[in-house]
């Protein structure tokens, strides 16, 4: 079936220099002719600058430089071409008009040119999301890892183990399908040994601290502590703006409020809660609820202690220390009363254990300390964040079918009939196949493509 051919802006809304449209299809080398009044196309991949115009009525657009892919040597695989244009909004709109009422032309759909370039072969899906995390990338560590994704590291680790386990399931068939052959008697230890290396590397990969994940997602620094300690001062200073109301109202803070940053060049969601202390406000009863969950859930927490009560720790806030706590004694402008504080905490954790955890003197409102604090938060969220070696799991449904994956081929290594072990390595096999797409995954398609932005 002819597939239709499909146009879009490739490049961000609003105005701009340059704007680029971009168009996929069969019968985009034939729109471009219209559009530059020829006979044929330009030569593939070669720059040309020359007016556009409408084919119906003749009205020049615009001057625009164009470059015309033939497939399969292009991003879908299919014949593509990019439009350069000026970037004011009337230019935008009068070239996208005048493709709509072209036959055979259509708006694309979000994350339908890399979905083409995926069905064409051009890409697995790894690389594919590895497109879209590139593009939302905020900060220097997730455009590496997003780099490393779509340039196929992510994937080719994954075929590679898919190809060792069709290696082994090949021969574990062969000793089913033809008993009475003369094969080698060492051929059942020996992919034994494959399936266990291929179980041993999948659980070594999903043994890494989710710290991929969290790389995309953001590290969650949570910070906790009385009505009044400074916490919101903290993330004021911190944000460099007055993203949360200061007031020495007790309660004031009731909800969530979220700051992104960038810290050494990763990405950290800073929270600020409400005040924990027990309260009849219903309200602020929830705000307490909201804090302590989201506190579960945090890479680190910052404890907040007013200088005046120190070393107290209040019980609703001392529940909620672990050893991933820092503990902050706030309103502390004075030198000499800096260097009076120890470095360490040593208390109880909420389980039960005994920790030990670090102690630094800010003062949130003139901003002493704060250096150093910044200094300790990006050493921390380095240590969690930053990765050598391969490229980390990035995506939940990844992780999912590794788990899977990992627990077909423990149970056929234990089985002892040859037949079933076949089948758990076939369901390891279809797993790994359903990251990659080399499985029927039209299911995953929708939801995977569906969350990149129209144009690319």
């Amino acid at each position: 079936m002819r597939r239709e051919t499909i146009f879009a802006l490739s490049s961000g809304a609003g105005r701009a220099g340059v704007a680029v449209i971009r168009l996929s299809g069969p019968q985009s080398g034939a729109v471009l002719n219209e559009l530059l009044g020829r006979n044929s196309p330009p030569k593939p991949r070669h720059a040309i600058y020359a007016p556009i115009s409408d084919p119906a009525s003749g009205e020049r657009l615009d001057d625009a430089v164009a470059i015309y892919f033939q497939g399969p040597a292009s991003f879908t695989g299919e014949d593509v071409v990019e439009l350069h244009v000026h970037g004011g909004r009337a230019v935008i709109d009068g070239v996208l008009d005048c493709l709509s009422r072209q036959p055979g032309l259509r708006l694309a759909e979000p994350g339908e040119y890399t979905r083409r370039a995926f069905e064409n072969g051009k890409m697995d899906l790894t690389a594919a999301e590895g497109i879209a995390d590139l593009i939302d990338a905020e900060t220097a560590a997730q455009r590496r890892q997003a780099v490393r994704q779509m340039a196929g590291e992510l994937g080719a680790l994954y075929e590679s183990w898919r190809a060792r386990l069709m290696k082994a399931l090949a021969h574990i068939e062969a000793d089913i399908d033809f008993p009475d052959e003369d094969l080698p008697d060492g051929i059942v230890p020996v992919v034994r040994g494959d399936l266990a290396a291929v179980y041993d590397d999948i659980i070594a990969h999903l043994a890494d601290n989710r710290r991929g994940e969290r790389l995309r997602d953001g590290y969650q620094i949570v910070i906790l502590g009385a009505p009044n300690a400074g916490k919101s001062s903290l993330l004021n200073r911190l944000a460099r703006r007055e993203a949360a109301i200061v007031s020495d109202i007790a309660g004031t803070t009731r909800d969530i409020i979220e700051v992104h940053l960038d810290l050494g060049g990763f990405p950290v969601t800073m929270v600020d809660t409400a005040g924990l202390r027990d309260s009849s406000d219903v309200i602020e009863s929830e705000g307490v609820r909201r804090a302590t969950a989201r506190a579960q859930d945090a890479d680190l927490r910052l404890v907040v202690v007013d200088r005046a009560y120190w070393p107290h720790i209040d019980p609703e806030t001392a529940k909620l220390i672990d050893s991933g706590t820092v503990i902050l004694v706030n309103k502390v402008d004075d030198g000499a009363a800096a260097a009076s504080l120890p470095s360490q905490w040593r208390g109880q954790a909420q389980d039960g254990r005994e920790v030990e955890l670090p102690v630094l003197a800010i003062s949130a409102m003139s901003g002493a300390g704060m250096e150093s604090l910044l200094h300790h938060l990006e050493s921390r969220v380095k240590e969690g964040l930053d990765f050598a070696g391969p490229v980390p799991l990035t995506r939940l449904r990844h992780r999912r079918a590794l788990e899977d994956t990992s627990t077909h081929l423990a149970r056929g290594l234990r089985s002892d009939v040859a037949e079933l072990a076949a089948e758990d390595v076939r369901l390891a096999v279809r797993e790994i196949g359903k990251i990659t797409g080399r499985v029927d995954v039209e299911d995953l398609l929708d939801i995977i493509f569906g969350d990149f932005c129209i144009g690319k």
